[in-house]
């Protein structure tokens, strides 16, 4: 099984679940090993991959803004990149641009995704089954990468994924053992940074520098 493998299975479950005017919006960034794979929500058609004139990668967040701010204050992006990201407007991002990103995100040895491929037309909730639909298929994508640590964004994503209720309010900084195939991994739950979620994301960025530093710098410094 391969990434691209489980991309037609996500087109499949896109004519089901998502707007029929959008694809599906995949992963990005480092494949192998990775020291993060970020799992948010599911996409909205504020990304313009999911055009169907789009040619390019079909990763999260293309066209937008407000979420780089977090690898930004992370330190998780190129200055330069962060810089032009917030300068252009989201039509005018480019298929060339997009890889230049996603390139960054893979030198920075970090994997993005959503629980939900589905694009939606904009932020509407979703309720709990369809995310249980995607859920066997990012466990396939976990064995695939196999990243160092997994970080869950918000109750919804991180109840679905752990299988067990959870607030994130009562989770911060709980590190959370689950295996996956034959693999035991590490999650950690976190505040949703964009949207609703903005007012927290400064949670979110001090439970990711907590995170970082535990379970990355301290192992690779050693």
């Amino acid at each position: 099984m391969t990434l691209a493998n489980l991309n037609k299975k996500y087109d499949k479950l896109q004519k089901i679940y998502g707007a029929k005017e959008l694809n599906s919006i995949y992963n990005g960034g480092c494949e192998e090993n990775p020291n993060i794979c970020f799992v948010f929500m599911n996409p909205t058609g504020r990304n313009i991959a999911s055009f169907k004139n789009w040619k390019g990668i079909k990763s999260p967040w293309i066209g937008t803004k407000n979420i780089w701010d977090l690898f930004d204050a992370l330190n998780l992006i190129k200055p330069s990149i962060y810089k032009k990201i917030k300068s252009i407007k989201g039509s005018e991002w480019t298929e060339e641009f997009a890889l230049e990103v996603y390139e960054d995100v893979k030198n920075h040895k970090l994997f993005i995704t959503n629980l939900g491929k589905c694009t939606q037309i904009d932020a509407r909730p979703l309720p709990d089954f369809i995310y249980k639909e995607y859920l066997s298929l990012l466990k396939k994508e976990i064995e695939i990468i196999k990243p160092k640590v997994i970080i869950l964004f918000g109750n919804q994503v991180s109840s679905i994924v752990l299988e067990q209720k959870i607030s994130v309010s009562q989770s911060r900084k709980q590190c959370f053992i689950k295996k996956i195939g034959k693999t035991s991994y590490k999650f950690y739950s976190v505040y949703y940074p964009v949207g609703n979620g903005r007012f927290n994301i400064d949670k979110s960025i001090e439970d990711i520098k907590w995170i970082i530093d535990k379970e990355i710098d301290q192992k690779e410094a050693v």
